[in-house]
């Protein structure tokens, strides 16, 4: 059964960004259109969000967008001054849609009306966005917005079609309750989804562009019966965060992952696991440039399961536990890392000997890094926001991480990845 999941389109993100951590967005200058669609509201979160991480946001409004959200909305949560078809005519309508087409990285619109894809698919330019879009030279996105079967109408899809041959990038929609009370695809996507689909965009041309990175998260399920489950105290949150940092450097990513309750983000093509034995299986049958293996994979499992669930009455039951597939050992005993990884990473959870411990699997496994990272520590363990690493290289070197979020810990041992490939 193919378990792949593809969250490019239509899945609302619950992946929660520790404090809007996204390095990526720092000093971007991102101009966010906003169209008349009862979804405006979405854009004020929007907004904020990306001026948190660090964007600088310049907020341009259609006259129907004037009718939703005010202006001062937007200035109240970016910072800046939001402009509006006023502005066309005002002393600086002779540079002002060239200058915001020059020097933004991405031109958003969220929400976009069918009107509004209408216009930019025929090249009208009849109001200030759409003579800015025109004039852009960076990347559009659009978030569509609209009801009931206004999105799968003929003429909206041959727009859509015609915007995606221009290059045009599409996030949504989704499906659901519509402002008439009808239910069905039109629905703009929640900010923080919209967010990763700017973090895609924007990532394109980075330093892993061309790559592919296989990433492993979350704590490994071995059935004791069909109830119960020897695992972890992972919460996947490092590999994740590993995923997204691949991301925003340009890569593919295949996420291999456990249940966890995060969401994948946005671009990542998903395999779902529980055991080491599944998640093994699919990595001998992957090959990538680079594979991260974050997942906390268990190292022993029952030596039999139980067909039916183990009753209480009947006493307590002797679990007889054998070791379990070793991951990394096995690939690099079936010449794995030679013939389907340019470069191996692994991590190192430790509760004692830690360095010690973390050197000893690094050079049995033949890896070319590994994250050691202290799990006894409050601050630095399973479950938190935030790891202290430090990273061991096959050369010999050592590199020491002080205290820092996961994001951005994800972000340095990517940034090695990205160098080991060069």
């Amino acid at each position: 059964m193919d378990k792949k999941r593809n969250f490019a389109h239509g899945f609302v993100l619950r992946w929660k960004y520790n404090q809007l951590d996204m390095s990526i967005l720092s000093s971007k200058h991102i101009l966010l259109g906003v169209t008349g669609s009862i979804a405006a509201y979405k854009a004020a979160d929007l907004a904020s969000k990306l001026a948190q991480a660090g964007a600088q946001v310049d907020v341009i409004l259609t006259g129907a967008g004037e009718k939703f959200v005010s202006p001062l909305t937007f200035q109240s949560v970016t910072g800046r001054r939001a402009y509006t078809d006023k502005d066309l005519w005002g002393d600086e309508a002779h540079i002002l849609h060239i200058s915001f087409g020059k020097t933004a990285d991405l031109l958003v619109i969220a929400p976009c009306t069918a009107d509004t894809m209408a216009k930019l698919a025929h090249g009208i330019a009849d109001n200030l966005l759409t003579v800015t879009a025109l004039a852009a030279t960076c990347p559009i996105l659009i978030a569509p917005a609209m009801d009931g079967g206004m999105f799968d109408h003929s003429a909206t899809q041959q727009n859509l079609s015609t915007l995606l041959s221009r290059g045009a990038l599409v996030a949504g929609p989704a499906s659901g309750h519509l402002a008439s009370g009808l239910s069905g695809k039109g629905r703009m996507i929640e900010p923080m989804e919209v967010l990763g689909h700017i973090r895609l965009a924007l990532g394109k041309k980075g330093k892993l562009a061309g790559k592919k990175i296989i990433v492993t998260a979350g704590g490994t399920q071995e059935a004791i019966d069909p109830v119960r489950v020897i695992t972890n105290r992972s919460s996947g949150k490092q590999g994740y965060a590993l995923a997204q940092a691949a991301l925003d450097a340009g890569a593919e990513v295949l996420l291999v992952t456990t249940p966890t309750a995060l969401t994948p983000p946005v671009g990542a093509k998903v395999v779902d696991v529980k055991s080491v034995q599944e998640m093994l299986d699919v990595l001998i049958s992957e090959s990538a440039d680079a594979l991260v293996m974050a997942a906390a994979a268990a190292d022993f499992r029952p030596t039999q399961v139980a067909r039916e669930k183990m009753k209480k009455r009947d006493g307590i039951p002797q679990i007889e536990l054998e070791a379990a597939p070793d991951v990394l050992g096995t690939l690099s005993t079936l010449g794995g890392k030679k013939r389907r990884f340019k470069v191996t990473a692994g991590f190192a959870a430790e509760s004692q000997s830690l360095l010690e411990n973390a050197e000893e699997k690094l050079k049995s496994k033949g890896l070319d890094f590994i994250a050691a990272n202290d799990i006894s520590a409050s601050d630095a363990g399973f479950g938190t926001d935030t790891n202290r690493i430090t990273l061991l290289f096959a050369d010999g070197s050592k590199e020491t991480l002080s205290l820092m979020s996961k994001t951005e810990a994800a972000e340095k041992i990517i940034e090695h990845i990205a160098r080991l490939l060069e």
